[in-house]
């Protein structure tokens, strides 16, 4: 505060004190979270609204407010603050590394972000993307981060991929997905029959500087990626009280409508499967 107020040119004292208000306003945000989300484990543990609001030296009232106020506890499974969607970028269609082509992305992942946008919104959350160039190189190091990207687009991605034990991308005539722990191939339909659906990749994998984790989304074909996140959006709530931010992985399956490639349904065809203890 007092450095802000020592700003001597006006302007610049104005802009240093909407980034300090705009940094505040984030730590109050995950604050509320952190709130809302402990009364909600008070209550759930058997303790009434009068003891609780007994102990918090508040009104029941209050308590009740206090209960339905501030970002959902799930906000946490994605960050504390701006969020970056990391998309797997590709050469402009037609052009090579030396024709110096733009770095484009699929339309399907471009949904995505959209509907990521729009789920972190309401949990009080801004998000941004990025197109991670077509040799893969991507900084995993980094706090409030999602990646969506095939293995055979980074190959950074894919070796922590090689670190889950239990699932993992593999590829023989065709990309599919293998549960090691229950020995079961998910093969895309698209790959089989030609019908409309697909499997992708859910989990939280391991940062490579061992400092923390990232959110990783990919399908088998693009569309795959899109069946996740709608099953994020329809189930987030339920995936954080089961995981928290803890590391897991899982498989998701999903059927889309060929004509508009709208995501219909998603579910969960595996255990979730809890990376550490």
């Amino acid at each position: 505060m007092e450095r802000v107020s020592g700003i001597t040119d006006p302007v610049d004292r104005a802009k240093a004190a909407i980034d300090l208000m705009a940094r505040y306003q984030s730590h109050v945000n995950e604050l509320s979270r952190v709130r809302r989300e402990a009364i909600e484990e008070a209550q759930a543990s058997g303790m009434t609204q009068a003891e609780i609001a007994k102990r918090l030296g508040v009104s029941r009232g209050r308590v009740g407010q206090l209960a339905s106020s501030g970002p959902p506890p799930e906000r946490a499974f994605f960050g504390t603050d701006l969020v970056t969607v990391s998309l797997g970028g590709k050469y402009e269609a037609g052009k090579g590394p030396d024709e110096n082509p733009s770095h484009v992305v699929t339309r399907e992942d471009l949904d995505n972000f959209e509907h990521l946008r729009k789920l972190l919104g309401g949990m009080k959350l801004e998000a941004q993307y990025e197109v991670i160039p077509p040799s893969g190189i991507v900084n995993l190091n980094r706090d409030n981060h999602v990646v969506i990207c095939g293995p055979r687009l980074s190959p950074i991605v894919a070796q922590v991929l090689e670190g889950d034990d239990n699932l993992q991308f593999r590829k023989d005539r065709a990309w599919h997905l293998v549960d090691q722990t229950a020995g079961k191939e998910y093969r895309s339909p698209q790959d089989e029959d030609g019908s409309a659906g697909d499997f992708g990749y859910l989990g939280r994998l391991p940062r490579l500087d061992g400092k923390g984790t990232f959110l990783y989304i990919a399908g088998i074909h693009s569309i795959g990626a899109n069946g996740v996140v709608h099953y994020l959006e329809n189930n987030v709530a339920e995936l954080y009280r089961d995981v928290r931010t803890r590391r897991f992985s899982a498989l998701i399956s999903c059927r889309y409508d060929p004509e508009t490639m709208e995501v219909l349904e998603s579910r969960r065809v595996t255990p979730l499967y809890r990376h550490e203890g």
